[in-house]
């Protein structure tokens, strides 16, 4: 995508619609001003992974791919750009989206499709062969599957800049409701009871069923134990 561009010197007052830019490498830097409409319009379309080939007036042209933006908080526009400059034929490194296709089997049960990592580091053989996006087909994905960096299928010649083994996207079970959420905290909640002996099984088993709380059912122990030890003293005192 061609982006023309105007050079800057320091400090040097910005006509209205440009926003400062600068281009570098390991050899060398240039700063310059971009049509900030054009930009933004080019950026929302292909991301990190669009290559632009910026033209300086009165100067060079050279290929380059966006390295951060900086954005306006209020109006949501850029106000700075960093790009990196690339050789064309030259192997690059570059962060590329992942997408999903399909809807997995994880899905109809219940589950929920997570994508833990949501931009994959992959090495391009060149600036030109940079993929868009990576798209992972999760339609055969159970609850509890989950696909790695390396089982992410990559356009020929492209490889994996990262750790084959990181985790790229998971299927998780359903997620419990308000209910079931409260039930599972309850029986939890009754199962450390029981372990501690304040509670018997039997009074476990009312509470679950919803025939008496944990209240009650810890005043009934509290009870007991009291007329054991009452049974206690009077046999003592005969």
């Amino acid at each position: 995508m061609e982006l023309n561009a105007k050079p800057r010197k320091s400090q040097e007052k910005l006509a209205e619609g440009l926003i400062p830019a600068v281009a570098y490498n390991k050899e060398k830097n240039v700063s310059f001003t971009i049509d900030k409409k054009a930009f933004d319009r080019a950026f929302r379309q292909t991301s990190t992974t669009g290559l632009f080939d910026i033209t300086i007036e009165g100067g060079e042209t050279f290929p380059a791919l966006v390295k951060t933006v900086q954005m306006d908080k209020r109006k949501r526009t850029p106000i700075h750009v960093d790009f990196y400059m690339v050789t064309y034929g030259e192997p690059v490194e570059v962060n590329v989206p992942v997408h999903t296709k399909g809807k997995s089997q994880g899905e109809v049960m219940g589950g929920l499709v997570d994508i833990v990592i949501h931009n994959l580091s992959v090495i391009a053989p060149g600036p030109r062969r940079i993929p868009q996006e990576l798209v992972v087909d999760v339609t055969k994905l159970n609850i509890g599957d989950h696909v790695t960096a390396g089982q992410v299928k990559l356009p020929d010649g492209v490889k994996l800049a990262g750790d084959a083994e990181q985790v790229v996207i998971s299927v998780l079970p359903p997620r419990l409701s308000e209910g079931e959420a409260a039930a599972e905290q309850q029986a939890a909640q009754v199962a450390g009871l029981v372990a501690a002996g304040e509670i018997s099984e039997e009074a476990a088993a009312a509470i679950l069923e919803g025939d008496a709380t944990v209240e009650e059912a810890k005043a009934d122990a509290a009870g007991e134990t009291e007329g054991d030890a009452e049974s206690t003293e009077e046999k003592s005192e005969e």
